[in-house]
């Protein structure tokens, strides 16, 4: 049946959660005995999805730890061969398999030029693994499916932990254990979703936005959107939609809001009366219990699997195995 392993590993994440919130505190203070001292910076290192998971680490690493936080080009090692000085620098390479060739090879060069290196991986015995300072292992299990469901809100409660250990990203232990029972509610609770689905099941295209934290999450949505449906979904920032990409909505135009509270809910507000004068057809992002911003951010991304994988259905896709796709993406 169509589908049908994308949803039994979406159906696995509250347990892969509980399990990784459990080892939360060895986590970190593993991350924590290998940091430079003192920090220069924290680089996130990724493709595809655990590229949306290193936008969420990008923002909680500057905001926990007071130091700048950015993102890896690859290319610049792959391709143009630069030669930088990475000592004092924490990198964290992502990378589901742990196989992607150009994160490896960029990895290991910033190793080399003197960082320390953190690998999020869901095979501990990948190449990655083996190049890294330390290796945290989402242990999610095997992942059949195209989509990446569980490895994606795994990586990102990892990233989460790395963050903590550079200062702290206000969660406390008793909420993060809140998490797999929300993602569980919202699992348990698809009907919102489907109502969504069927309401833009024949859009060709969406706009997906969201600001600060949920940034990453809107990104992510619109990914699975667009690898499950084929539909043209951008993931985009509230604030630069508001800038020259507001001239693309029309009237009807179907546009989603990812709204993970937090500092950045009133410009979420804001936009959304802006959308409704253009008499867009905007939706908020349906999510479960009210959790901590880092939190709600992973809930919204279960969210966003839901909707990928309801629309493919209708659309009469196979959210499993999505055309001219493949689980790992060798770029090199």
């Amino acid at each position: 049946m169509k589908g049908q392993q994308m949803a039994a590993e979406m159906a696995e994440q509250p347990e892969v959660l509980a399990r990784l919130a459990e080892r939360a505190v060895a986590q970190v203070e593993a991350v924590r005995t290998l940091l430079p001292r003192p920090l220069a910076a924290t680089v996130f290192l990724a493709r595809g999805s655990s590229d949306n998971a290193a936008v969420y680490g990008r923002y909680l690493a500057e905001l926990a730890s007071g130091r700048p936080s950015g993102l890896a080009a690859p290319s610049l090692y792959t391709r143009y061969r630069a030669q930088v000085d990475w000592r004092g620098c924490l990198v964290v390479a992502l990378s589901q398999s742990g196989a992607t060739p150009e994160i490896v090879t960029t990895c290991r060069a910033m190793r080399a030029a003197g960082a320390v290196t953190v690998g999020i991986t869901n095979d501990a015995n990948s190449e990655l693994s083996s190049i890294v300072d330390l290796v945290l292992s989402t242990d999610a299990g095997a992942e059949v499916a195209i989509p990446a469901t569980k490895t994606v809100t795994a990586q990102m409660l990892l990233v989460m932990m790395v963050a903590e250990a550079l200062g702290s990203v206000e969660v406390t232990p008793e909420q993060l254990l809140m998490l797999s029972a929300a993602v569980q509610s919202i699992l348990a609770d698809p009907l919102p979703i489907d109502r969504l689905a069927r309401r833009w099941a024949h859009v060709d295209r969406l706009i997906i936005a969201g600001r600060g934290l949920g940034y990453a999450a809107a990104l992510e949505c619109a990914l699975k959107v667009k690898e499950t449906t084929g539909i043209l979904a951008e993931g985009i920032s509230t604030a630069d939609l508001r800038h020259g990409p507001i001239a693309t909505v029309y009237a009807g135009a179907p546009v989603l809001l990812v709204d993970t509270g937090g500092p950045v809910a009133a410009d979420l507000d804001e936009l959304r009366q802006l959308l409704t004068d253009r008499h867009a057809d905007v939706v908020t992002l349906p999510l479960g219990p009210s959790l901590p911003e880092p939190l709600q951010v992973i809930a919204a991304v279960v969210r966003g699997q839901q909707l990928a994988r309801d629309v493919a259905l209708m659309r009469g896709a196979d959210p499993d195995a999505p055309e001219k796709l493949s689980k790992v993406t060798l770029t090199a």
